[in-house]
């Protein structure tokens, strides 16, 4: 049925609530926390939409998603159709439906959030998403003629599925090489079961393969195989350095060498990739978070990433030290809210200085120390100051440090007419993503610095279409 609702009547239509599981319970199991929408709950929110001439949601969007095609699509109940429409786009709509940061994008510029809640874009990507896998059903968009034309993707994170889906779809032959054992880049090592489920990855993935993507995986594209080798010996037309910003960062305090300090990055990627949340039936342990106090440092999505799994893991206590105050903390506001429910503290405008161990080396105890806010610094948020004589002591057999990332250093090292920047992060041109070495592009967090997963899913879309122009005229 179209939406024919008049416009005063749609006003009148509340934002529909995602069933969530049960905070007490969710917080000691990994199972999905949100619980998707059903078909009543998304046409009634569909119903919502305002049809707008100029629709700003796709405008805001970094794939630029048809929102207002997809969801008239729901309304009518082609569910099939909505998820084809989305795949236009968007390759991985059952992960950008669970991860994305829509509040600050297409929702974010969602017109109906000028007098109410906005359309919830996310909740119906994920529903549409759903709906394919619980039918064996896949909308996929048809591709054109193939092309001769074969280009190499470097790292199957959310920039190079994304830059595969679209690259498949102009009939070039694509091939992507991942280093790890499983494919999907951060979307398997870096967020965890319970808002990511692993099957939902691995089914996005057989997605691309059935459009005609070709996956290989355990190639460290520096050590087993080099980009000039890609080129010359292989005969690539093209390649796509898509490999992410995966070395951790630390505090660079006292006491950051004790055994029980973690980076994010390991702690997480032991845990989602590695199993060891399934410990012992996966031979793949963590310093036991059970019954220990636990402190996670930083205020992004992966600081709440690591702060909810320890608790998942049996930690006494888990406690989020982050330095400015709640208002500037980049993560998600539904991960924030999640968090809270399940029992995580929130120190915020605290910030670790020293960490203090026991005989064995193992850490015992934390020196933190309160700050306050000053002047905004080049992020725009107010510069944390710390306040003299405020220093205080918090027990702590854990910490987990998830304070940001810096480049994957492996291709840029094994291809030295590659320009890089200061941080070693490969310089690109900023509409292509054409890089310095002809025939090769970059994009996503190996160019930026660590995203979102819908912004390197972004610069994946325009590195397909600089890679397609290149491939259709030879020009650079």
């Amino acid at each position: 049925m179209p939406n024919t609702i008049p416009n005063k009547l749609r006003w009148e239509i509340h934002r529909q609530h995602m069933p969530e599981r049960d905070p007490q319970v969710r917080a000691h199991n990994f199972e999905e926390v949100n619980l998707g929408f059903n078909p009543a709950l998304a046409t009634q929110e569909s119903l919502r939409c305002l049809v707008c001439a100029k629709p700003t949601c796709m405008y805001q969007c970094p794939v630029a998603v048809k929102v207002k095609e997809f969801i008239a699509l729901i309304i009518e109940g082609d569910y099939l159709g909505a998820a084809a429409k989305i795949r236009e786009d968007n390759a991985l709509p059952a992960i950008t439906g669970r991860v994305c940061p829509q509040e600050e994008q297409c929702e974010g510029s969602c017109l109906v959030a000028k007098k109410t809640d906005s359309i919830a874009i996310g909740h119906l990507e994920r529903f549409v998403a759903d709906w394919e896998r619980q039918t064996g059903q896949i909308g996929i968009p048809k591709n054109a003629p193939k092309t001769g034309k074969k280009v190499a993707i470097v790292g199957s994170g959310p920039a190079g599925l994304s830059c595969a889906g679209d690259l498949i779809q102009k009939g070039h032959e694509v091939r992507v090489f991942e280093a790890l054992h499983e494919l999907g880049g951060v979307l398997v090592y870096g967020i965890p079961e319970f808002r990511l489920p692993k099957s939902i990855v691995r089914q996005e993935v057989d997605v691309l393969r059935k459009m005609g993507v070709v996956f290989e995986t355990n190639v460290v594209v520096g050590k087993t195989v080099t980009i000039d080798s890609l080129m010359k010996g292989e005969g690539y037309d093209a390649v796509f350095v898509a490999t992410g910003a995966g070395l951790p960062q630390f505090l660079g305090v006292p006491g950051e060498n004790l055994n029980g300090v973690y980076s994010a990055n390991e702690f997480l990627t032991r845990v989602n990739l590695m199993r060891a949340y399934r410990f012992p039936e996966f031979d793949e342990p963590v310093y036991d978070c059970a019954g220990k106090d636990v402190i996670v440092v930083g205020g992004g999505n992966t600081a709440m990433d690591s702060v909810r799994t320890s608790l998942r893991l049996g930690a006494k206590t888990a406690t989020l030290v982050y330095r400015r105050s709640e208002a500037e903390m980049p993560a998600r506001l539904e991960e924030v809210k999640h968090a809270k429910e399940e029992g995580v503290i929130f120190k915020t405008l605290n910030n670790p200085v020293e960490m203090f161990g026991d005989e064995k080396g193992c850490l015992k105890e934390v020196k933190v120390q309160e700050m306050e806010l000053g002047e905004p610094d080049e992020s725009g948020r107010r510069r944390p100051i710390p306040k003299k004589g405020s220093e205080y002591i918090m027990p702590a057999s854990i910490m987990i440090i998830a304070v940001g990332t810096t480049a994957n250093p492996l291709v840029q090292s094994t291809t030295p007419d590659l320009k890089t920047n200061k941080k070693n992060y490969i310089e690109a041109d900023p509409e292509t993503l054409r890089t310095s070495k002809q025939g090769v592009f970059a994009g996503g967090d190996i160019v930026t610095g660590g995203a979102t997963v819908i912004l390197a899913m972004g610069a994946g879309r325009k590195a397909a279409k600089g890679i397609n122009e290149y491939l259709e005229t030879g020009n650079w």
